[in-house]
């Protein structure tokens, strides 16, 4: 476990008890390298054994790594257990640099101890990463003066096991912390990268040729131009209260239909309204006249209704409709209202000014 904003200390729980006594404390190469210089160190093999029998049997408690050093309470025979501690030189900055500079150098190296692996090129690269015989400097609280003594080699043994399972375990304990180490990696690749496209010219594309491209898709066709232009449907009349005027809405959604055909038309040069007079009414409506209706089509009334009255003849209201309007003329206004040249008729949330008609 890592301290929060402390890279240099990380605290291990204990391993809980092992059964067998032919279970090894290490399974890597760097792992054995560690237990060897610990074998090597010792002059008393029965106090490593005694050693390996309370490390097999969950004696050493929870574990303190720090530049220099792994630390644990440790419990011996007696009931307040011991302070036993092994001691590691850290490598000066020098040292640092040679192997940050090995290993930035290999992709491989750093995609290893990523994984959780440690190299032995790495290992070897001329600053000496593990511990030959001698470098472990064991110390407790007990009374024993043997070097070391059970409870230190117990310790020993259990640290094998933290070395076994991430190498960034022993380069903390030479003097630095994974998080630390990986950030002055990164610089170092960023600098060897920058280095290297110092003296190339990434290849590119003029921008004339980018941009100005010869072989451009086609621009679809328009959409063809209606003969006339169309029809809102009917509006219903509108609810009692409501200052809204059905038929002039009517007739201003069929003035810009008419003007939006006729502006086409000019522009298009097509179109069954033939050539557009100013205010976008076409030909007819400028001579006074009123254009005759297709065949088969019902006469529509201003504003877009149909009218179902014979030609001539005044169309009749609809059920429950105060409107009556004669072909051609204004639509006539509600008892007490306003005339239509002056009212605004409100259309949540747009409002809507008939203009002044001459």
């Amino acid at each position: 476990m890592r301290v929060p904003g402390d890279d240099r200390r990380r605290i291990f729980p204990a391993f809980a008890a092992r059964k067998g006594s032919r279970v090894p404390f290490a399974d890597t190469w760097w792992g054995e390298a560690w237990l060897a210089a610990l074998e090597q160190t010792s002059l008393d093999s029965g106090r490593l054994a005694r050693g390996r029998t309370y490390a097999r049997g969950g004696h050493v408690q929870e574990m303190t790594v720090t530049p220099g050093r792994v630390a644990a309470l440790v419990q011996g025979s007696r009931p307040r257990p011991y302070r036993a501690e092994v001691r590691l030189r850290t490598l000066t900055d020098a040292q640092w640099d040679h192997f940050l500079d090995r290993a930035a150098a290999d992709p491989a190296h750093l995609a290893a101890l990523l994984d959780k692996e440690l190299p032995h090129a790495l290992a070897d690269s001329g600053t000496r990463l593990l511990p030959a015989e001698g470098d472990l400097a064991p110390h407790c609280s007990c009374p024993d003066t043997g070097r070391p003594c059970k409870h230190a080699a117990a310790l020993c043994y259990q640290a094998a096991r933290l070395l076994d399972a991430d190498p960034f375990v022993l380069l903390l304990m030479r003097g630095r912390g994974e998080s630390e180490l990986l950030e002055q990696f990164r610089r170092r690749n960023a600098a060897r990268s920058a280095a290297e496209s110092r003296g190339r010219t990434a290849p590119g594309v003029p921008a004339r040729e980018a941009v100005f491209r010869t072989n451009r898709p086609p621009l679809p066709p328009p959409l063809p131009l209606p003969e006339l232009p169309g029809t809102g449907p009917a509006l219903p009349d509108p609810e009692p209260g409501l200052p809204v005027d059905s038929t002039a809405v009517e007739l201003l959604a069929g003035d810009a239909a008419s003007r939006a055909h006729a502006a086409l038309t000019r522009m298009t040069g097509v179109g069954g309204l033939g050539p557009a007079s100013a205010g976008g009414r076409n030909s007819a409506a400028a001579r006074g006249t009123t254009p005759a209706a297709p065949t088969g089509s019902t006469p529509t009334a201003p504003g877009g209704r149909n009218s179902a009255a014979a030609p001539g003849s005044t169309p009749a209201a609809a059920p429950g409709s105060t409107r009556a309007a004669r072909p051609g003329s204004t639509p006539a206004a509600r008892p007490g209202s306003t005339p239509a040249a002056q009212r605004v008729w409100s259309l949540s949330p747009i409002h809507i000014a008939e203009p002044t008609r001459h």
